[in-house]
């Protein structure tokens, strides 16, 4: 038995890959999909049904995150085992309301900066008329690529020039239009081992074979990956040398340069991706490789939805100049060009220094936070949880004793109100520690509901003692 055809609800406010989730969900729990089956090819499914490769990505990613589907790797995605509909990890947000949430990292609502940036919104339309609604260039409003030049030079020693900026409709967009303008079938991945299982998805979809490395207190383990280096001869490193997702660790300097000399010398390219270096909570920021960078390697990817609104879908990168042919051309035919309205209204953003500001403030709200969880969890010490200090982000990595398994511990802690992220959809399938950590985060919670929120995981991870 294969997937019903699904017609998508274009009137709806519910996303589509949400709408592929819950319409492939239903069939499996209702065994209209055998146990074992094997799911369409993501580009196949994705031209079958008229929409993005990331639609069907993001909803495979759903279906794997909540226990229905599992990838092998080089084979694709397979029904995993008769579950129930109490079993998934994926919470609809029109539900996650009901539980005190550690498992979502997207920023908090309550501080948007919604009535300023209303305001730039009403000064483009006013100065720019009808253009601020037309077609931009493919490359993103030159102004604010302008801006960002200037901005990146004074705030991270990176040195780059306008037209190697590209503006994107958020990370995931990014890595999309990499993966298409320089993977092919057959290309080798390598990746941190956990890390942020979409990238690894998209990365798969263009038939990529994907190669963890594990990560160390400074980084990605450079003996391992200098190893499979020399093996795999890969076209394309993925790392977050800041706050890595989910471990929340930070490169150290050597790290860094010695990744930039393995990529030199081995001749592959570093996709770097910095999703909240801003929210350092010490003295200075930490360094980005692509300041570091003099061969131009690294490819730096960074978003702005856990900084400033995840809604108004934006982001950049910063191509190499042999790169910058190839990505234009997989832009083009991916979108044409980002809102042009939300571009200039980003841009005025930046000149009337409102970044800085609202930067600022976010990090003292958010370093409240972190410190009032970090005291909470020195609790769990008792029970064998250990975790690393990340002094930024917005979440922490907690590692469990042996005789608890993280996705036990979420089903108990989900029947108790708490939302927690088990550590299953980070690893690869055949790590051995695949399941034994937990990744919380403070990102939208209150000061009492990270009191309320820790107790109950103190709680239940002491019952598994008992």
């Amino acid at each position: 038995m294969g997937i019903v055809p699904l017609q998508f609800s274009t009137n709806s406010t519910e996303p589509l890959y949400a709408q592929l989730f819950r319409h492939i969900k239903s069939q499996i729990i209702n065994e209209e999909i055998e146990y074992g089956s094997k799911l369409p090819p993501i580009r196949t499914f994705a031209k079958e049904l008229g929409v993005n490769n990331i639609t069907v990505i993001n909803a495979y990613k759903q279906l794997e995150t909540s226990g229905y589907i599992t990838s092998k790797q080089g084979s694709g995605f397979y029904v995993s085992k008769k579950v129930s509909k109490e079993q998934p990890f994926f919470i609809p947000p029109e539900e996650a309301h009901n539980f005190i949430n550690f498992a979502s990292a997207s920023p908090d609502p309550s501080i948007f900066p919604t009535q300023t940036f209303k305001e730039y919104i009403v000064e483009a339309i006013d100065r720019d008329k009808g253009f601020a609604f037309g077609y931009q260039e493919t490359n993103g409003f030159m102004p604010l690529r302008k801006t960002l030049t200037e901005f990146l030079h004074n705030t991270y020693s990176i040195h780059t020039e306008a037209h190697l900026i590209q503006i994107v409709s958020g990370a995931q967009q990014g890595l999309d239009i990499i993966a298409k303008s320089i993977l092919h079938s057959g290309d080798t991945v390598i990746t941190e081992n956990p890390t942020y299982n979409g990238a690894v998805e998209v990365f798969r979809s263009r038939g990529c074979r994907i190669v963890p490395v594990h990560l160390d207190r400074d980084g990605i383990n450079l003996l391992e990956l200098e190893k499979k280096v020399r093996i795999s001869k890969p076209k394309l490193l993925y790392i977050m040398p800041n706050y890595q997702n989910p471990t929340t660790c930070c490169y150290s300097l050597e790290t860094m340069d010695r990744l930039l000399d393995l990529a030199e010398r081995y001749d592959f390219f570093i996709l770097e991706e910095d999703p909240m270096l801003e929210l350092s909570y010490g003295h200075e920021l930490p360094t980005t490789l692509k300041s570091l960078d003099t061969k131009d390697r690294v490819i730096y990817l960074k978003s702005f939805s856990k900084l400033l609104m995840p809604g108004l879908r934006m982001g950049f990168m910063i191509m190499p100049k042999v790169l910058l042919e190839g990505f234009t051309k997989a832009k083009q035919n991916t979108d044409i060009s980002a809102s042009g309205l939300i571009q200039r209204a980003l841009e005025l953003y930046f000149v009337n220094n409102k970044w800085d500001e609202h930067i600022h403030y976010i990090r003292e709200i958010y370093r409240g936070r972190y410190e009032y969880m970090l005291v909470a969890l020195e609790k769990l010490k008792d029970y064998d949880v250990t975790f690393e200090h990340p002094k930024g982000g917005l979440c922490f990595w907690l590692r469990l004793p042996p005789h608890i398994a993280a996705e036990k511990l979420y089903y108990t802690c989900r029947s108790k109100g708490l939302l927690i992220l088990p550590s299953p959809i980070f690893f690869s399938h055949l790590d051995h520690n695949k399941n034994s950590y937990i990744r919380l985060s403070f990102a939208t919670c209150t000061i009492d509901e990270i009191y309320k929120g820790c107790e109950i995981l103190k709680d239940c991870i002491a019952s598994f003692s008992k």
